[in-house]
């Protein structure tokens, strides 16, 4: 074991927790009934031997330390990132350096410290580049939404075969598209050979191009071409996900899919104003300004629309998510308190996101009904205060059971 979770084993005081954490920070995702304690983690000492910068797929430039290899935990450690300037600033990390590793959450290698007393005096302190070491592009600093700079550098050119190699892999990777056989390795070779340089080219390789590749004989060509082929079809949120939009993990497209359910949907949200599209998505429950902002810019980037339709146009067919033909509660926000009778909250959630209603985590004036179960807590109390519609689970159902039978007298 790597540890243990604590827990309130009393499922009143849970909520009453949970409700009053959620009063403070509506938009909280962990429940404040549970801690997990961690056992110490292995540390051993090596030496950093160099320092090199990795390119991201989405330009970011990341530090990373390579070591004299040492075991830590079992595990063989070769390498542990660095983060960004401020944070090799901060460890007064140098090239030489004895260090003290281990492995954060017994998985990813990471420097604790410097051990500064084991210094000879040959070390080298790191710069951070000015250009980007791949294709020499000039780098820029991230910002903040407020406008401040971050401690991350991006290399500003789209086209840098690093970040072209990343987004390639990205695309090929179990959550998306899962193309069977393109790994990192194959995908830094399509592009460094000059096969592949946007996601269309990928639907365009032939057998025999690949022959030519190392380590590539005619039976691995001809079963990377047919993964390529089988993946021809892909449902909404997988081909979000592989898109690779900033910060726009599994769930968040899940989420879009479920919204838009079409990816002609999202290409006509595309067209509203990039204001308009972030009130749009600020709506949805899980969507945070931050992720709004970034699907906004993706959507309104004429590069990323004409990239989505050079897809479509090669072949790619985007299943849509499937939804009812009608959804009566569209428009319509609902929150969950307490014990229904007969349904788990997930349950009440999923039927009436299915029908098209929106499901928040808080009450507030915008809140069409308050579904209540036993023990309600304090968002009862809210509601009342705001005089907010309380329905219990057979007005729910009710509301439920209306839209299913206009859907089928449809």
């Amino acid at each position: 074991i790597d540890g243990i979770v604590v827990k309130v084993d009393d499922l009143a005081l849970q909520r009453e927790l949970d409700e009053m954490a959620l009063a403070k920070n509506p938009r909280m995702r962990s429940p404040r009934w549970a801690i997990a304690f961690k056992l110490a983690a292995i540390q051993e000492t090596t030496q950093v031997k160099a320092i090199e910068i990795q390119v991201g797929r989405t330009g970011v430039l990341t530090p990373v330390a390579h070591l004299k290899p040492v075991k830590v935990g079992g595990v063989t450690v070769r390498r542990a990132t660095l983060h960004n300037a401020d944070e090799i600033a901060r460890k007064d990390v140098r090239i030489g350096d004895t260090v003290l590793v281990e492995r954060a959450g017994d998985v990813i290698p990471k420097v604790v410290k410097v051990i500064t007393d084991q210094r000879s005096g040959g070390e080298r302190s790191f710069d951070m580049p000015t250009r980007c070491p791949v294709c020499g592009s000039a780098v820029a600093r991230l910002k903040n939404e407020n406008g401040s700079e971050t401690a991350a550098l991006r290399c500003i050119n789209f086209s840098c075969p690093a970040q072209i190699q990343e987004r390639i892999f990205h695309f090929a990777a179990k959550g998306a598209l899962d193309i069977d056989g393109l790994g990192r390795k194959l995908a830094n070779q399509l592009v460094n050979e000059g096969l592949v340089s946007t996601f269309g080219d990928l639907f365009q390789l032939r057998a025999e191009q690949l022959e030519q590749l190392e380590r590539m004989g005619p039976t691995s060509a001809a079963n990377l071409v047919a993964a390529i082929d089988g993946s021809r079809k892909v449902d909404l949120a997988r081909f979000l996900f592989a898109l690779g939009i900033p910060i726009v993990g599994e769930h968040v497209a899940a989420l879009l899919a479920r919204r838009y359910s079409t990816i002609e949907s999202l290409i006509e949200l595309a067209k509203k104003p990039e204001t308009e599209i972030i009130e749009m998505l600020g709506e949805l429950e899980g969507i945070s300004d931050g992720i709004g902002k970034s699907v906004a810019r993706f959507l309104k980037t004429p590069e990323n629309l004409a990239m989505i339709e050079a897809l479509l146009d090669a072949g790619l067919t985007v299943i849509p998510e499937s939804v009812p033909t009608r959804q009566p509660l569209a428009g319509k926000s609902f929150v969950l308190t307490g014990t229904l009778p007969n349904m788990t909250r997930n349950a009440a959630k999923r039927a009436i996101e299915t029908a098209g209603g929106t499901v928040r985590s808080a009450v507030s004036g915008n809140t069409d009904f308050l579904v209540a179960g036993e023990r309600a807590g304090s968002k009862l109390a809210r509601a009342r205060e705001l005089g907010v519609p309380v329905i219990d689970e057979d007005a729910l159902n009710q509301l439920l059971a209306q839209a299913t039978a206009e859907d089928r007298n449809d």
